[in-house]
């Protein structure tokens, strides 16, 4: 289950709204907030995809600027990778390759 560490900002007088509407998220919890529209947050979601899409509903409301990642935990998926459990969907760009 990866863990993710996220500074949510947002527009200050959307604040309280935003906070309000992400209360909602399932496996986020907010942890701080300050008077700049800065909201300290941590997702936690079964796989990395989950969490990217969690980060994209953010994204995705009204009042919110941008969603930067601080620090990623993510032990138990890397151990899954491993042992050919999970197969992660690298996005960032990049195109699917063929594995051989």
């Amino acid at each position: 289950m990866p863990i993710g560490g996220f500074v949510l900002h947002v527009q200050p007088e959307r604040r309280d709204e935003i906070l309000a509407r992400i209360s909602y998220f399932e496996g986020l919890t907010v942890y701080g907030y300050d008077e700049r529209g800065q909201v300290i947050i941590v997702l936690e979601a079964e796989t990395s995809e989950r969490m990217e899409k969690t980060v994209e509903k953010l994204l995705s409301l009204e009042g919110v600027i941008n969603c930067d990642l601080a620090y990623l935990h993510g032990e138990d998926e890397v151990e899954k990778i491993e042992r050919g459990e999970y197969v992660p969907k690298i996005r960032f760009g990049r195109k699917p390759q063929d594995i051989h």
